[in-house]
């Protein structure tokens, strides 16, 4: 049993301990009233609105006062006058002024006294009748706070493990933004859920991997885990553009005029080179996963090009080693939050799982299968535990076939040579619509119809040996399930929902503040092939993440390119395939050259992540061998250009 796991094991044995020796000196129906469930017993339209000034310990700004950063509370009147303390659900977040949140872009209102009138999201609707105190705050630089925003550094962190400090009465507050009057948290045991979407949840990452005391659970959902990769795969830009400028998008008015030293400071430590620099190692969340004291819950889309799912994959696994206690959501979505795909399960799930982490309940949440993956658009499975048992590595060969480029794809080693050129034109839809022909911008190689079901859950990896005709070159490895299907149309704009006009609504509203929110349906499209997993990789960085270096033209260079992980079954009939390819349009950028590269398949190989392992695989693909016939397949529109964003 993992250590986590044993922790939350026996805290909730001391909780169950306690309510049983409490219920000997009670009645019987007193030791029955033990709760499994928070009900919505307080008022949300009494609740107490504040807002308070943390103060960070740091000076970003430069102006030589201590920065504070502001967070907005909402909490149940009731508790308070009892004497009872309540637990936090926290969202720390750039994005209250400037982008909004949810679905619907929901910004934070005040009234006249400057208290919170709109919290956006339903969290605080829903969890403070519930006994939860909701706190919503801004991160440094952003909106009513002080500082800078330093994209995920020591400010950003900072900015909510203060405010988990003074929440636990180990930091300072004050009433107002540049007042001396204190104020202490008296209302709360401490106890903290962080959650958020993309950089909210990227904060939770942050913050979990300091290790701070009082943070109990954290809920990042499509977050990012290491900032270096969102930037760039293995050397290979994937935008234009760097953390600066992602700076300069959220930062309220104030601190653009007193930032520029800071920005400065994320540009010129974040070459377009796509090199390795100590910026990206203070940013880099998974080496210190070791520190990580919360349990985690996290959720992602399959199919997000925005916060690739290598970020889910890498922190998953860290986490496992240091045995953390884990959960976790599968989607076939892009960018999307789970209320806006599953949002019953969700807001239940949810609940539970606050209830169980902050308030100790055993309502058995602990004990249920640890992965929900959406199999087919709004059908989900369970797994015991994610990869489930029995997943082993497959080592799979790319061989060459009777057609230039459209290759094999087996278990026994093979010789020979592919050879294509970079067009940065091209993208992964036109590389896989093209699978079953010869054309000149990429190499493909595909398995026999499957007599048998497999299934990819994990994360996998291409090594490829190759040799370019420049002093430069980008690659791209895709995995790709080749036969008919409906998926969720995560190309679309909303990245595989359909908002409606419909509303339900999820707590209590006021005035100000609606619980009632916009339904979704799924978004689907007709496919002829389904892009499984991905990976990039700049040729020049095979030796060496730290530094990129120019490649010698008609010189044999082997890299291994990390692709995004995933959970997918190629059924019976379908085939399986590997691309190798150059630039992959609108998800990386191109190199300075268009190289010509051609690949050694004796030193070209695929490990691949499937339940059963290599077995599977020979007894999936023990059907007669059969070419592909020629023709073009249909997919999801080619990836769009997305800005350097992560909010959705």
């Amino acid at each position: 049993m993992p250590i986590r796991m044993r922790s939350t094991y026996w805290r909730t044995l001391v909780t169950a301990a306690v309510v049983t020796l409490t219920a000997v000196f009670l009645t019987p129906s007193a030791a029955r009233a033990a709760p499994r469930e928070s009900e919505p017993v307080y008022s949300y339209a009494q609740a107490i609105r504040e807002s308070v000034w943390v103060d960070t310990g740091l000076d970003e700004d430069g102006d030589g006062k201590g920065d504070r950063v502001a967070a907005d509370i909402v909490r149940p009147a009731e508790p308070a006058r009892q004497g009872r303390k309540v637990p936090v659900i926290m969202d720390a977040s750039p994005y209250y002024s400037c982008c909004g949140r949810g679905n619907e872009s929901q910004l934070k209102t005040y009234d006249a006294q400057g208290h919170v009138v709109q919290m956006p999201l339903f969290y605080d609707n829903y969890f403070v009748p519930r006994g939860y105190a909701f706190v919503g705050v801004d991160l440094a630089g952003t909106n009513r706070s002080d500082g800078c925003v330093d994209v995920g550094g020591r400010s950003d962190i900072q900015s909510a493990k203060a405010v988990i400090d003074w929440l636990n009465g180990r930091g300072r507050a004050y009433t107002s933004r540049t007042g001396g009057t204190r104020v202490r948290a008296g209302w709360t045991d401490g106890s903290t859920g962080m959650i958020g979407k993309s950089w909210d949840g990227t904060i939770a990452n942050g913050v979990a991997a300091t290790g701070v005391k009082g943070l109990k659970t954290i809920v990042p959902i499509s977050a990012i885990s290491s900032w270096y990769d969102y930037y760039f795969a293995q050397g290979a830009p994937l935008y234009d553009g760097g953390p600066d400028e992602l700076a300069g998008y959220v930062e309220s008015a104030g601190a653009q005029a007193h930032c520029a030293a800071v920005q400065k400071k994320l540009a010129d430590g974040s070459p377009r080179s796509g090199d390795w620099t100590p910026l990206w190692t203070e940013r880099d969340y998974v080496k210190d996963a070791a520190k990580v004291r919360a349990s985690v819950f996290l959720v992602h889309g399959m199919q997000d090009l925005n916060v690739r799912t290598k970020h889910v994959g890498q922190w998953w696994d860290a986490l496992a080693r240091h045995g953390v206690e884990r959960k976790i959501w599968l989607s076939q979505t892009g960018h999307v939050d789970p209320f806006d795909y599953r949002r019953g399960a969700w807001v239940d799930t949810l609940h539970r799982w606050f209830d169980h982490e902050l308030l100790g309940y055993d309502n058995g949440i602990d004990r249920e299968p640890m992965a929900d993956v959406e199999r087919h658009p709004d059908q989900w499975v369970t797994s015991a535990v994610w990869p489930p048992r029995g997943t082993g590595t497959a080592v799979l060969h790319p061989a060459a076939g009777s057609q230039a480029g459209v290759g094999t794809l087996g278990l026994r080693p093979a010789a020979g040579t592919e050879t294509f050129t970079d067009d940065p034109g091209l993208s992964e839809t036109d590389w896989a619509a093209h699978l079953t022909t010869s054309t000149p911008e990429k190499a493909g190689f595909l398995t026999a119809p499957l007599t048998h079901a497999v299934r990819l859950s994990g994360s996998s990896r291409v090594t490829v040996t190759a040799t370019p005709t420049t002093t430069s070159a980008h690659l791209s490895a895709v995995l790709v399930d080749v036969g008919p299907d409906t998926i969720r149309d995560y190309a679309d704009r909303a990245e595989g929902i359909t908002t409606l006009t419909d509303r339900t609504c999820w707590g209590e509203s006021t005035a100000g503040d609606s619980a009632c929110f916009k339904e979704t349906k799924a978004k689907t499209a007709a496919v002829d092939y389904t892009v499984v997993s991905r990976g990039w990789a700049d040729l020049g960085h095979y030796a060496s993440a730290t530094g990129g270096v120019p490649l010698t033209p008609g010189k044999a260079y082997t890299m291994t390119l990390d692709l995004a992980a995933t959970d997918h079954v190629v059924p019976a009939g379908h085939r399986l395939a590997l691309i190798v390819a150059g630039t992959d349009k609108d998800l990386i950028d191109p190199p300075s050259t268009k190289p010509t590269l051609t690949l050694d398949l004796s030193r070209t190989t695929a490990k691949v992540p499937l339940v059963g392992g290599a077995a599977a695989f020979a007894r999936a693909t023990s059907g007669k061998a059969t070419a592909p016939a020629p023709t073009v397949l249909d997919g999801v529109r080619a990836p769009r250009a997305t800005g350097h964003l992560p909010a959705g």
